[in-house]
């Protein structure tokens, strides 16, 4: 098991990373870097002796958060950023059919299961609209707004 990165390798973190428990003063599940951001290795260790886990410095994050290799990339590797993540909501702009028949109509709630980066074809999402998944381009997709209990109340 040898190690992608060394210490000083600038790397990219392509998965949106959460506190899990690990990182004082915050609480769990809080997010702590979000997915494009980049830092430097300043260490490499294992965790339960079969998985690498990295030391990374996000500097502009002022946050030193560790990492599994799978969650980074090397800075000159390919990277295209999404504007959704997995377990995001997400509605429909337009009307999706398959073969002719409609199976979501514009405005439609559903949750982004799975993003896919292509160089040619940009970003598509699997997206499960009630019980059913489709791939979906990033441009037929918009944010579910999220109100607060305090626009609530103004409203």
């Amino acid at each position: 098991m040898l190690p992608e990165f060394e210490f000083g390798d600038e790397v990219r973190i392509i998965r949106n990373v959460r506190n899990d428990g690990t990182y004082p003063g915050m609480s769990i599940g809080e997010p702590l870097v979000r997915r494009g951001s980049t830092g430097f290795v300043m260490n490499v260790g294992t965790f339960l002796q079969d998985q690498l886990i990295y030391t990374v410095n996000f500097l502009a994050l002022n946050r030193i958060v560790g990492c599994r290799e799978e969650e980074l990339i090397g800075i000159d590797e390919l990277w295209i950023p999404s504007k959704f993540e997995s377990r995001e909501k997400v509605k429909s702009r337009i009307t999706l059919t398959v073969r002719g028949e409609v199976r979501v109509t514009p405005g439609m709630e559903g949750e982004i299961l799975k993003v896919f980066r292509d160089e040619n074809d940009g970003v598509l999402y699997h997206v499960i609209f009630h019980d059913q998944v489709l791939q979906v381009p990033e441009n037929s997709l918009e944010t579910v707004r999220v109100y607060l209990d305090e626009e609530m109340s103004n409203a």
